[in-house]
């Protein structure tokens, strides 16, 4: 599938082990490229799916000018929204702790933009998963924290992990973009490529 892409040479520009594993999965041979000190803020006008394309538009445009001329270049980021505030990763395990407790008991969004860059295109775009999380005790946040590693997690937690075996109640929209990539979003988008 996607006979279309094997005219490019297809980047990922992510660190994450999950992005990488869900982009294997469709099959796409594919080279993992970071630039480091990428800036991520964005103006504290964006909302919600403002804030990640707006984000991921900017990690695409630093990586054009040392792009080739037959690169296709993936970029994305997660983040989880909770009543307006963006929980990115923690800065450390007292911040997990606290963005655990915030959001149990909560419905919260995560949010993941992508930008796909071409040398003569681009499309970005936002998908939304719902997730409820039941009420968590300190000694299942700690327990979580002091385990499994939040800290490269946007809202402090894995969806995969034993955080979510436990604590996500429901689910609305797309599992795999809870996870990191809204993978089916992606495929659809790389077909028109």
């Amino acid at each position: 599938m996607l006979d279309n892409l094997k005219k490019y040479n297809v980047v990922l520009a992510s660190n994450s082990p999950r992005r990488k594993e869900l982009l294997q999965r469709l099959g796409i041979p594919f080279k993992v490229r970071t630039l480091f000190g990428i800036d991520e803020s964005y103006p504290d006008t964006l909302r919600g799916e403002d804030i990640v394309r707006y984000i991921s538009r900017n990690k695409a445009n630093a990586y054009r000018s040392s792009m080739g001329p037959d690169e296709l270049l993936i970029t994305a980021d997660t983040i989880v929204y909770l009543q307006g505030e963006v929980m990115g990763k923690p800065h450390d395990a007292d911040d997990a702790r606290r963005m655990l407790r915030a959001l149990a008991g909560q419905v919260h969004q995560v949010i993941t933009g992508v930008t796909i860059i071409t040398a003569n295109d681009m499309e970005n775009f936002a998908v939304t998963s719902q997730v409820k999380f039941s009420d968590l005790s300190d000694d299942e946040i700690n327990y979580y924290v002091d385990r499994y590693l939040p800290l490269d997690k946007a809202g402090a937690y894995g969806i995969q992990e034993w955080i979510g075996l436990v604590a996500v109640e429901e689910l609305r929209g797309s599992y795999f973009n809870v996870v990191g990539l809204p993978i089916q979003r992606l495929y659809q988008a790389l077909k028109r490529f």
